[in-house]
């Protein structure tokens, strides 16, 4: 059946990629924004990973063993992109004069739930990892990926995998501790469950079609 779905998508039918996308975006989505810690920034990388999906579905013919896996290292690949663009970003928008004052909302959000700002704090502390060691944890503990998947995904030996895992999940353990001590805000709420919202799978859903066609 695989082999099929995965032909039919070779030549050009949306509606067998449409298929993919209702199997695999809500992964996608919770590895982007466990990642980010943003709402709004996760749908955007969710968007952009079936966009690029489509446009190299020729993979599909036999490189790709766990369709997972493929568009969860492409989901990687979208992130360092994203993170490159922002820090392009925020260094150009450093060298601007400095904005008059704004209006304080902070007590908007009090009555934010104590899991946003764990999430907030879990971001943060993932950003202090290198890079290198915040993909591999990522899709090995959050996106439930074996080590020989995450290998595929990055293109790394499984060793590899392995010893990047463990320098990450040591290094975690005391800094989501300093980052909840600090008490310092920054992320944007999730849903109760720590998945996708139904306007988020439309909203991806919509942009890939109006891309595809």
């Amino acid at each position: 059946m695989d082999f099929l779905l995965h032909e039919r998508v070779r030549r050009g039918d949306q509606a067998a990629f449409a298929e993919i996308f209702d199997e695999h975006a809500r992964v996608v989505y919770a590895h982007a924004i466990r990642t980010t810690g943003d709402w709004a920034l996760a749908e955007d990388v969710m968007s952009l990973t079936f966009l690029e999906a489509w446009r190299l579905r020729d993979k599909l013919r036999g490189e790709v063993r766990s369709v997972r896996a493929w568009l969860l290292g492409i989901a990687t690949n979208v992130m360092r992109n994203t993170a490159r663009a922002a820090r392009r970003h925020r260094e150009a928008m450093s060298r601007l004069p400095p904005p008059e004052g704004l209006p304080d909302f902070s007590d908007d959000v009090v009555g934010q739930l104590a899991d946003v700002q764990r999430l907030a704090a879990v971001a943060r502390a993932l950003h202090r990892l290198k890079r290198t060691e915040r993909e591999v944890f990522t899709l090995v503990v959050w996106s439930d990926l074996g080590y020989a998947a995450v290998a595929e995904a990055l293109g790394i030996p499984v060793g590899t995998v392995r010893s990047r895992l463990s320098r990450a999940r040591e290094k975690l353990r005391g800094l989501v501790e300093e980052e909840l001590a600090a008490g310092s805000h920054g992320a944007e709420p999730r849903t109760h469950n720590g998945h996708i919202s139904q306007s988020g799978v439309t909203a991806a859903r919509a942009f890939h079609r109006r891309s595809t066609r």
